[in-house]
């Protein structure tokens, strides 16, 4: 194999590996999107603010494994009110459907 060949391939490589792990490096967790979001403003991991904690969600839809997500994601997205108690919880628009999946996979995921 020529020389110039090869190293084509060995920087081809590397600029390749360097997308994957600049990706991975920036695929944000749940906790992080809380901050972001300001979820953090109204709920805690442990315990009840002025929604509920999460890990309550997480309990409360624990055994419906397969529509707590999508139904979940819905709640974030357009708000809500009586579930939790008398104060309603805004619509959130503004957060992307990735966003919300791994919001969402990581309350149910809390234990």
């Amino acid at each position: 194999m020529e020389k110039q060949t090869l190293l084509k391939q060995i920087w081809l490589g590397l600029a390749m590996l360097a997308c994957f792990f600049g990706a991975y490096a920036q695929t944000p967790t749940g906790p992080a999107l809380a901050q972001q979001y300001g979820c953090l403003n109204c709920h805690n991991v442990e315990q009840k603010m002025v929604g509920p904690a999460y890990k309550s969600v997480s309990e409360k839809y624990q055994a419906d494994t397969i529509g707590a997500t999508p139904l979940l994601i819905q709640k974030i997205k357009n708000g809500g009110a009586g579930n939790w108690g008398r104060i309603p919880m805004p619509a959130n628009p503004n957060v992307s459907d990735a966003d919300l999946k791994t919001l969402v996979t990581w309350i149910l995921s809390l234990k």
